[in-house]
């Protein structure tokens, strides 16, 4: 388990923050289609909070992509980085889930996040922040719309509908499971829509939610536990 400090230059105001996303969004690649889905690696990134000792810990897991079996595993823990602002949430995590990702045997391949990419009121959620930082493809796997909104895709496991902001579409409700609640996917860096979907549901054989996010959320609050056992 690797111990994180928080990096000397990182925004400590709401304004500093904004600032940031405003430069490292010009980065963002949308253009590039990403690695073929169920094929070579890919990883899920997660994170645990200790509210009352300030405390995150963040999780990176490696799955080979075709058996979806465990390669590799890294945690790390650290203080939060950054009071909670709804849209900022991204640099209360980006500094451990970094050093996660870093600790990693191996290239982590295409990575999963839980939470959002251009889905976001800024178009610059966690995964496109982590994917312009890194270079890595990135996508957004979350649990519920965030602010936007969507039609009920269809029943059954595949179908999706768009996810509006407006009249733009910022990502896809996909439903993984027949008859159950959708998850929404967005596009962090270098990967298209369809492609971040179509990843989405080659992780999803069994569950609601991809392999990746339950493989690191269960690994990112089993290290928060060791961090303070006696």
């Amino acid at each position: 388990m690797t111990t994180v400090r928080i990096p000397e230059d990182w925004p400590t105001t709401e304004e500093q923050a904004r600032a940031v996303q405003d430069e490292l969004r010009a980065g963002v690649i949308l253009g590039e289609p990403g690695p073929p889905p169920g094929s070579g690696r890919v990883s899920g990134v997660d994170v645990a909070y200790d509210d009352e000792r300030d405390v995150v810990a963040a999780a990176a897991v490696v799955l080979d992509a075709s058996s979806l079996e465990v390669v590799a595993e890294a945690t790390a823990v650290g203080r939060v980085s950054f009071p909670y602002v709804p849209g900022l949430l991204a640099f209360r995590e980006i500094p451990t889930v970094l050093a996660a990702l870093d600790a990693l045997p191996c290239p982590p391949g295409l990575v999963v996040c839980d939470g959002y990419g251009l889905a976001h009121p800024r178009r610059f959620g966690l995964a496109s922040h982590l994917g312009v930082l890194t270079g890595l493809p990135t996508i957004g796997v979350a649990k519920n719309p965030f602010t936007f909104t969507y039609d009920d895709p269809d029943t059954p496991r595949g179908s999706s509908s768009a996810l509006l902001a407006g009249s733009e579409e910022v990502g896809r409700a996909l439903r993984t499971r027949d008859g159950v609640k959708p998850v929404f996917v967005s596009v962090g860096h270098r990967v298209t829509l369809p492609n971040a979907c179509a990843h989405t549901l080659a992780l999803t054989p069994a569950y609601r939610l991809p392999e990746t996010t339950r493989r690191a959320d269960a690994l990112c609050r089993k290290a928060l536990r060791e961090a303070y056992s006696v």
